[in-house]
């Protein structure tokens, strides 16, 4: 009989999960809790060659409508010069052109959506699955892929919890055709820095509405990385415009206006003027805080969490969605390895994927050491004084995970 597997998440890692499962001759369904296409927010994403092959794996075909291709790095000082250069070519996408690609190449019956997880149960042979809705579902293997507040994983290892890391992200999108003329040819194509002190952001194209990459039709993405102390400004940051305090994310509409009017004066105060120009441009920008999450078990039995349920690192690395695909893949082929042993091949996975996801969050946190709004210990002392050089910055930032040493 074919083995039956659910996918709890439909996001990019459930998605990864998904068709390879699929494509190794497994019946799978996803549930995703909620009820209609996810979107990114118009995140923006570098690749690397690893991605690229993850994709193919999974049964996407790639080519140049991935994503835009960036010539290479420069870092602007705050009078606008330019503070150093390096020739990194790289193609930029977008998570929502990831989402629909790996979603289209998943049979259209096999990803449900309005489906909430609300209890796991190893039952011998089987695994249960319990829905909101009052059904129930059994399978041969459960992953878990719903993200770093995983329902799955609170109810399996409940001590596992964010921890965030001491600085926010603001992150906004700009059309093409909004950029005057001069500063589109000056900054558009490639990959741009500003650092100044305790603070970072990067700006890059992205891939347009409808996820075209056509010249005049696409995108401009930064994430400008900001310190924010846990205890006042975070609280005071994410309450919206009801006066509700929101974990995680903040949807956009209901961001306070004095917040955005404040972010855009400090842009203005400390920012070149190519990216104050682009904070300006922005009709939404959008917030999130960055977080840490590592996992000391990946493996329950038939049960195995993946992706950002697993692990989430901080986006420096610019390597959350390829680790994800990556786990996909090790878990892949160790239940091919070990053709019937569910429990076994998921164990395997653990053994694998838990002492590369610790070096990705040790990796991370070395990136991001010197953003936090509170320096802890002599070792994030150290940290921060390594990653603080235009230089390191430049050559470090998202990277391919090959050229990285010691994460192999």
């Amino acid at each position: 009989m074919t083995k039956r597997a659910l996918v709890i998440g439909g996001s990019l890692g459930g998605l990864f999960a998904a068709n390879l499962l699929v494509r190794a001759g497994w019946w799978v369904e996803v549930h995703e809790k909620t009820g209609e296409a996810l979107a990114g927010r118009g995140a923006g994403l570098a690749t690397h060659p690893e991605l690229m092959r993850a994709l193919e794996r999974a049964g996407v075909t790639v080519d140049d409508s991935i994503g835009v291709r960036v010539r290479r790095r420069v870092a602007l000082a705050r009078d606008g010069s330019v503070a150093g250069t390096r020739d990194v070519p790289q193609v930029m996408t977008a998570w929502g052109r990831l989402y629909r690609l790996l979603k289209d190449a998943l049979p259209a019956d096999r990803y449900r959506f309005g489906r909430e997880v609300v209890r796991v149960e190893n039952c011998g042979d089987r695994v249960v699955a319990s829905f909101a809705d009052g059904t129930h579902e059994a399978c041969d293997l459960l992953v878990a892929a719903d993200g770093i507040r995983s329902t799955v994983r609170a109810q399996l290892a409940p001590d596992v919890r964010p921890q965030y890391a001491g600085y926010v992200a603001w992150r906004g999108l700009i059309e093409e055709r909004a950029f005057p003329p001069e500063l589109r040819d000056e900054i558009f194509e490639d990959f741009v820095f500003g650092l100044p002190t305790h603070e970072q952001i990067v700006t890059y194209p992205v891939a347009g509405k409808g996820n075209t990459t056509r010249r005049g039709e696409r995108r401009y993405n930064f994430v400008w990385y900001r310190p924010a102390d846990e205890t006042a400004q975070l609280p005071w940051l994410l309450t919206d415009v009801n006066g509700v305090r929101h974990e995680g994310q903040i949807p956009p509409n209901l961001i306070r206006p004095e917040v955005i009017a404040a972010m855009r004066r400090h842009a203005e105060a400390i920012l070149a003027p190519q990216i104050a120009q682009v904070i300006a441009l922005t009709e939404a920008p959008f917030i999130q805080p960055i977080y840490d999450l590592e996992s000391p078990r990946l493996a329950f039995g038939r049960i195995a969490t993946l992706g950002d349920a697993a692990f989430v690192t901080r986006p420096h690395v610019g390597m959350g969605v390829l680790k994800a695909a990556d786990d996909a893949i090790a878990l892949v082929d160790r239940l091919a390895a070990r053709g019937d042993d569910v429990p076994a091949a998921v164990a395997d996975y653990e053994r694998a994927r838990q002492p590369y996801g610790m070096k990705c969050i040790a990796r991370a946190r070395h990136l991001g050491a010197y953003l936090q709004a509170q320096i802890r210990s002599d070792a994030e002392r150290a940290m921060a004084e390594r990653y603080r050089t235009t230089e390191a910055v430049l050559r470090e930032t998202a990277i391919s995970p090959s050229e990285i040493e010691g994460l192999h």
